[in-house]
């Protein structure tokens, strides 16, 4: 006999339920809408915006179906959806000019998106469709060359400050610092002075290498970078360019872009579903700077615009605590801060930030006679400036400072995220562009489905007429392989791409191979004069072995080519050895449950329905 314990029954029926639950979302579609996020570092989009936008669109009559907010970056997003594109275009220009007050500098960015029609029931248990790649959805492809050689002239530059900053603090006067290309020339006026001012620089700043000479009557110290230390000069400004175009993308609402590096100097930015080019290469390409500046306090506050503004200064009226009148030289850069992070001292939130050495010294120098004054930190976007912050020096700074006084954590949270990546480390140009249209990318779907159903189709045929009930079931456990890795794909929310729709049929040759081994192996046991319960029994068991080292092997090359390789390759691979998985749950548990629900409780079972089984001539 046999027969599957209850408890196996119960994880095949937990499995079709997880299957269809989570396939389902993928049918409902999607609608178009509008997401409204915000256009500047310093504002923050909330909750509260819902109501604003629902009167908005109650005023210009404008049919809606939903207006609700999400996390999007750290300003968050109102999304609104709308029953046709025709609405959905209106609309944005009416919530542009409605919410923005000022045209040529705008608050908010209203962008184009589309939302899933799935249930609010389905989404509650995350029960989501998968996000479709560039080649299905369509969108814009960008690639883009990091300039590398501003990123080492910053660092080269930095070094040069660094060290005519460290000799002045150890008050090593008359040393003569110049450049030439990548090297900086100290020139000392005795070998005493070069030994104390050598040992000065190295103890500030780290990979160096210094070359000893002779200048007439001047004693050199050539200074130069470790290649290695260049080359993390490169590698780090990419790296940071890519960080904050991972928090750029935020504001044109893309579900799942695809931001990776190419090459040493090259970024690859791909946004499914976007369709305003313009929009998207503003966004992405946009340059912004922090810089520290000290408070004019010969302008007392809250006089700032009663009075002219002193010559030196600028009037700042956008931000926190503004109006405020700053100096135009800045204390420092955002260039000198190697890291921020938020955190609290008593209870108070503040925003805890990392100099290098030049800017250590930097900070020394411009707060050691300025204790009780007020500096300020303000952000630089497309030339114009938003106050971060204004705060009292409390005592000399160095490496090592607060900024505190920032109101509640979140808001400490976000400084301190813009003082790490608020701006590009380094320039970079669009080399090459690319827009896909939203008809290629359905056409790319229905022939991706075509295939799959197709193949499908005459994979069922076969089975079914070769092996006739055992075809059947074979067949039942092949759907419900498409059905788990769907599931498990929507479950996930990984991007679907032409890549992962091949790697799904490829899982339906290696699943229906599972159930070809295991019949063929009844059919040998039914040969050799086995009972038909028997042969069953014999078949599954020891047609196991050959499918596990079959699919192992097959996953070690799955894993190989998910490790090593990149984007779409990943994609495949990913999908690959998750059909792998879901074949053998099928091809195996799923199979043999129908085979025993069929066949198991019979006890004078005489013949199988396997198709003809050719037995040897004697």
């Amino acid at each position: 006999m046999n027969r599957y314990p209850v408890w196996k029954y119960v994880v095949i029926v937990i499995a079709l339920l997880f299957g269809v639950l989570y396939t389902i979302p993928n049918y409902y579609g999607e609608s178009p809408a509008l997401q409204i996020s915000s256009n500047k570092a310093t504002v923050k989009v909330g909750p509260e915006m819902i109501e604003q936008v629902k009167k908005i669109l109650t005023e210009g009559k404008f049919p809606h179906d939903d207006v609700t907010f999400g996390n999007s970056g750290t300003s968050g997003s109102v999304r609104v959806r709308f029953p046709s594109t025709t609405v959905q275009f209106n609309a944005k220009a009416a919530l542009e000019k409605d919410l923005n007050t000022d045209k040529d500098d705008p608050t908010y960015s209203v962008s184009f998106n589309l939302l899933s029609n799935t249930p609010a029931a389905l989404q509650k248990i995350r029960a989501l469709p998968m996000f479709l790649g560039l080649d299905l959805r369509g969108g814009v492809h960008f690639l883009m060359q990091v300039d590398t050689k501003v990123a080492v002239e910053k660092r080269i530059v930095s070094v040069q400050m660094g060290a005519r900053a460290a000799l002045k603090e150890k008050d090593i006067h008359g040393v003569q610092i110049s450049r030439d290309g990548q090297t900086i020339i100290a020139k000392f006026k005795d070998v005493e002075a070069r030994k104390k001012g050598k040992e000065v620089i190295f103890n500030q700043i780290e990979d160096l290498v210094a070359v000893e000479g002779v200048d007439g009557d001047r004693f050199t110290l050539s200074l130069t970078l470790k290649p290695m230390a260049l080359q993390l000069a490169k590698d780090n400004a990419v790296k940071q360019n890519i960080s904050t175009l991972n928090k750029r993308v935020n504001e044109l609402g893309v579900s799942e872009p695809l931001i990776q590096q190419q090459g040493g100097d090259r970024i690859v930015v791909q946004l499914p579903g976007v369709q305003d080019v313009a929009k998207a290469k503003d966004i992405i390409g946009r340059t912004a700077t922090l810089e520290v500046r000290m408070v004019d306090e010969s302008v007392l506050r809250g006089q700032e615009l009663e009075v002219p503004t002193p010559f030196g200064s600028e009037l700042f009226k956008v931000g926190r605590e503004v109006p405020v009148v700053l100096y135009k030289d800045p204390v420092l850069t955002g260039d000198y801060i190697s890291s921020a992070s938020s955190g609290a001292d008593q209870g108070q939130p503040t925003v805890n930030i990392d100099l290098n050495s030049a800017g250590g010294n930097k900070m020394r120098q411009a707060t050691r006679e300025k204790v009780g004054k007020l500096m300020s930190i303000v952000l630089f976007e497309k030339g114009k400036g938003e106050v971060l912050t204004v705060a009292t020096i409390q005592s000399e700074l160095g490496s090592k400072f607060q900024i505190t006084g920032m109101g509640s954590p979140e808001k400490a949270a976000d400084l301190a995220l813009l003082l790490r990546a608020g701006s590009l480390a380094a320039p970079m140009d669009f080399i090459e562009e690319r827009t896909i249209g939203p008809q290629l990318g359905a056409e790319n779907i229905k022939k991706g489905f075509n295939s799959t159903l197709y193949g499908f189709a005459a994979i069922s045929i076969f089975m079914i007429g070769y092996y006739m009930m055992f075809g059947l079931f074979s067949v039942s456990a092949l759907a419900l392989n498409v059905l788990l890795l769907v599931a498990v794909l929507s479950g996930i929310q990984a991007a679907l791409t032409l890549p992962g729709m091949a790697a799904i049929a490829l899982a339906l040759g290696m699943a229906i191979d599972s159930n070809v081994l295991i019949n063929e192996r009844i059919r040998e046991e039914l040969r050799a004069g086995n009972t038909p319960q028997g042969a069953i029994r014999e078949g599954f068991d020891r047609a196991w072995d050959t499918i596990l080292d079959s699919n192992v092997t097959t996953l070690i090359v799955g894993i190989a080519l998910f490790v090593f390789g990149s984007g779409a390759i990943r994609g495949f691979a990913m999908v690959h050895m998750l059909g792998i998985l879901t074949s053998m749950f099928s091809a195996v548990f799923f199979s043999r449950g129908l085979v025993n629900l069929w066949y198991g409780s019979r006890k004078k079972l005489t013949t199988l329905s396997i198709g003809e089984v050719w037995k040897p001539k004697k």
